[in-house]
């Protein structure tokens, strides 16, 4: 994703402003009411949300926890086996019936999101000419406390189980069992997938058993289908998973590893428990000692064992063709974490994946000490077919990835452990509070990382104005799986996050910002926020009404153009300056000025003097003659039409 942002500005670094693809106009069309009007809240009854933006002492949530069995056969590239499902109700409502997520239907040749696939061309997402025999094979679906098997009905990526006995309120229980297989796609809609090695197929295996639709105080029930584009949702449960492989695969998840006796080597073990202690990267598993029998013990298959607390979601990764390093990660109270790495022969290098786990720890340490404590055991990074997808503990990223491409991927999906890992927004509609939210903490961490090794220079306001409003952009809140595919990149990443760059380095600053994006992550984590509660959280805690900015920048689609209209060039009483704002969107204004005889100077305007007018006059302190004026001289904001922004005496 890093690189796939300094790509969309090097194609549209051609376009200096809006105005070569729409006619200039010296007109506004600017109405202030429409900005700066109160912003509604129509969602759910906000019992359990307070006006400050955080949870009341009325907020539920419901708990899933899952206890997984499953086999995986790289003969057939199947898994199979069973999950218990402990679900316990603490909304106030009796539950007469469950839904289910069943992710794997995506892959069946039926499927809405297959159905919707383009019929030329490619989707990140799918192929609508594959004949691949996907999705959930489901033998059996049984309510364990009742003994009795249920009574369900599978539609599309959902599973509705109807009850005789509802779910009681307020700490209710339910235990499900459901038996199930399913074959493994080669391309898993950029999730996951088998990765075709000298060595042997690596498998990264996620949405790999029946997960729980969260029930909510907002929508109740959330069913929205899969269809590839959008991600997930997804409750909050203990996570105790055992997984069979060939012995020659070592299995590697977003989990503690509860037997390490039974499937490692004594020396593996020995190299493990250095590396816990140590700062610098150890290898577990080298590169020769692939093809060793002695770095495997001696059996047919092995059962991994695996636990994960209060986590959304877990996922893993097998292969007999994992070299394996790992180093020690510190955390702010003390506590320790484990980075690993796994990778094939043919990604190791200096300048590839032998760094890895030093990205992978550096980019952990970063987060937990700019914003809250990473929480899990271990934190893995697996090369992969995948361009870069993010679950609790583990991440699979692009085998090929060398050098920044590698730092930049490996930053921005352990960046995810945050948004939507701790801080559990729902993705399937707000794509935006993930990957927004994340692309902002990842334009700190290039700075932050081994000295500014990957620092970057971002692109100015100019630079970027014509991508984030050109004439087939989106709304921010529009959801992932109703945009056009090829917005996704800038609606969804880097819009959200250069708004939020705006709101931290040129309107609120960042004091008043990071203590009131810590706010929101603390009293969130490990819970189920909306865009409204991070709207109020952020205005309560920096003390500002920032509903124009919310509106403008990521309900609405509105552009940005500030122009100088006219400049009374009078030296006894002082400069005139006629400012106008064009378009809809309102920023504060950053007005830079010289007079004949080099004198300089800078005036910074408030936003709200744009909300009861588009015209403003501003007096330059000066007593001669000016030689220039501009609005926003450093190109900060996105303005679509910088050649209106500069006034110079004739």
């Amino acid at each position: 994703m890093h690189k796939f942002l300094i790509l969309i500005f090097t194609l549209f670094v051609g376009f200096n402003s809006f105005s070569q693809n729409t006619p200039a106009t010296n007109e506004s069309i600017y109405d202030p009411f429409a900005l700066f009007s109160p912003l509604s809240v129509h969602e759910g009854d906000m019992i359990g949300r307070n006006a400050i933006g955080s949870p009341s002492n009325m907020y539920w949530q419901n708990k899933a926890d899952y206890e997984i069995n499953v086999t995986l056969d790289d003969q057939k590239n199947e898994i199979s086996g069973s999950v218990i499902i402990t679900y316990k109700n603490n909304s106030p409502q009796a539950l007469q019936y469950i839904w289910l997520q069943l992710d794997q239907n995506l892959f069946n040749s039926e499927s809405r999101g297959q159905a919707r696939m383009p019929a030329t061309g490619r989707s990140r997402y799918g192929d609508a000419n594959s004949n691949f025999n996907g999705g959930y094979k489901i033998k059996s679906v049984k309510i364990v406390s009742e003994n009795k098997d249920a009574n369900y009905i599978v539609n599309d990526t959902r599973m509705q189980v109807r009850l005789n006995n509802a779910i009681k309120p307020t700490g209710g229980l339910i235990k499900l069992k459901i038996e199930y297989s399913y074959n493994i796609p080669n391309y898993g809609a950029d999730r996951f997938g088998i990765l075709p090695t000298t060595n042997g197929n690596i498998y990264t295996i996620a949405q790999w058993y029946p997960r729980m639709c969260v029930y909510d105080d907002i929508r109740g029930w959330n069913t929205d289908p899969y269809l590839g584009p959008s991600e997930f949702y997804l409750e909050y449960g203990d996570f105790d998973f055992k997984i069979t492989a060939p012995a020659s695969h070592i299995v590697i998840a977003g989990g503690e590893l509860q037997n390490p006796a039974e499937v490692l080597t004594t020396e593996q073990i020995k190299r493990l428990s250095l590396a816990a202690l140590s700062d610098k990267t150890v290898i577990i598993r080298s590169d020769k000692e692939i093809n060793d029998p002695a770095s495997r013990p001696i059996a047919k298959t092995l059962t991994w064992h695996f636990k994960l607390s209060n986590a959304r979601d877990v996922s893993w990764a097998s292969s007999k063709s994992f070299i394996w390093d790992a180093a020690k990660i510190n955390l702010p109270s003390g506590k320790k974490s484990l980075a690993m790495s796994v990778y094939p022969i043919e990604s190791m290098g200096k300048n590839a994946w032998s760094r890895a786990t030093e990205y992978s720890k550096g980019s952990i340490e970063n987060y937990s000490k700019r914003w809250f404590e990473y929480p899990y055991p271990v934190a893995v990074n697996v090369a992969s077919n995948v361009g870069g997808m993010e679950y609790p503990g583990i991440v699979f990223c692009g085998s090929k990835d060398k050098d920044e491409s590698l730092f930049g991927v490996t930053d921005h999906e352990f960046g995810h452990t945050w948004f939507p890992m701790i801080v559990g927004s729902n993705e399937r509609r707000y794509g935006w509070m993930d990957e927004g939210f994340n692309t902002f903490i990842n334009s700190l961490a290039d700075d932050d990382f081994n000295n500014g090794e990957y620092k970057s220079i971002p692109p100015s306001g100019k630079e970027i104005a014509y991508t984030l409003f050109n004439p087939t952009s989106e709304k921010i809140f529009h959801t992932p799986d109703a945009m056009k595919e090829r917005n996704i990149g800038v609606a969804l990443y880097y819009k959200p996050a250069f708004g939020l760059e705006l709101l931290r380095n040129y309107i609120l600053g960042e004091d008043r910002f990071d203590y009131a994006f810590k706010t929101y992550i603390s009293k969130w984590a490990f819970k189920h926020p909306t865009p409204w509660d991070f709207f109020r959280t952020m205005d309560n805690a920096a003390g500002e009404d920032l509903t124009w900015f919310w509106k403008g920048w990521f309900i609405e689609n509105y552009s940005l153009d500030q122009s100088i209209s006219s400049v009374n060039n009078d030296a006894t009483k002082g400069a005139l300056v006629t400012i106008v704002n064009l378009q809809q969107m309102a920023m504060p204004v950053l007005l830079s000025y010289e007079t004949m005889s080099g004198i300089k100077g800078e005036i910074k305007l408030p936003v709200e003097i744009w909300n009861n007018t588009s015209e403003f006059k501003v007096r330059i302190p000066v007593k001669e003659l000016l030689k220039s004026v501009t609005i926003d001289q450093g190109q900060v904001f996105p303005d679509i039409n910088f050649k209106n922004n500069s006034w110079t005496t004739q």
